[in-house]
């Protein structure tokens, strides 16, 4: 009979420590969905499904908490700055931009830099749950984007080759405002 217990035992108690696993509401796999929803819906200029995407292109994203997507988005944001200004650098090394362009896009290199250290020390506040100077992190770096592209358009006529990278990287600050602004008021 004892042998019997331990076998059956042995093979439930696997199952038994994977139980609570599916009650964890960070585990649903509709987790972001819903974060991305909640985000969307208090801010109209956000948009859920480039929230999901950006998200999801990070696997912890699948098992993480409310907080811990915050610190994910903010992550993506930073690599985002990150490889803006290395393209950035290589649109400096092209010879259809003339000399006001170029120096559209040193300024726009300069304000990518110091957006990347505001949102490092931004991410410090969001982590230790300083949600207020976290946002004002959020809105300092989020400015890079549109004094970027208003140095473009104080020329007439004057495209900026970055429009599509400032969109995205306002979009990214955009989320990480809004998930220290739900968390700040919890």
């Amino acid at each position: 009979m004892t042998k019997k217990m331990n076998y059956i035992n042995l093979l439930i108690y696997p199952y038994l420590c994977l139980l609570p696993l599916f009650f964890h509401p960070s585990l649903s796999c509709d987790y972001v969905h819903q974060a991305c929803r909640k985000l969307a819906d208090r801010d109209p200029d956000l948009k859920y499904h480039f929230c999901v995407a950006s998200l999801e292109s990070d696997p912890r994203s699948r098992t993480a908490t409310l907080e811990e997507l915050g610190a994910i988005s903010v992550m993506v944001t930073i690599s985002n700055a990150t490889n803006l200004k290395s393209y950035i650098f290589e649109l400096l090394e092209d010879k259809r931009f003339d000399p006001y362009s170029k120096g559209c896009l040193r300024d726009c290199l300069e304000l990518y830099s110091d957006a990347i250290d505001t949102l490092r020390n931004a991410l410090d506040d969001f982590k230790n749950k300083h949600y207020i100077d976290a946002k004002q992190g959020f809105t300092s770096a989020m400015d890079a984007s549109v004094t970027c592209e208003e140095g473009f358009m104080e020329k007439e006529g004057e495209a900026s080759p970055l429009t599509k990278e400032d969109e995205r990287f306002f979009q990214l600050c955009a989320m990480d405002l809004a998930f220290a602004t739900i968390l700040d008021k919890k």
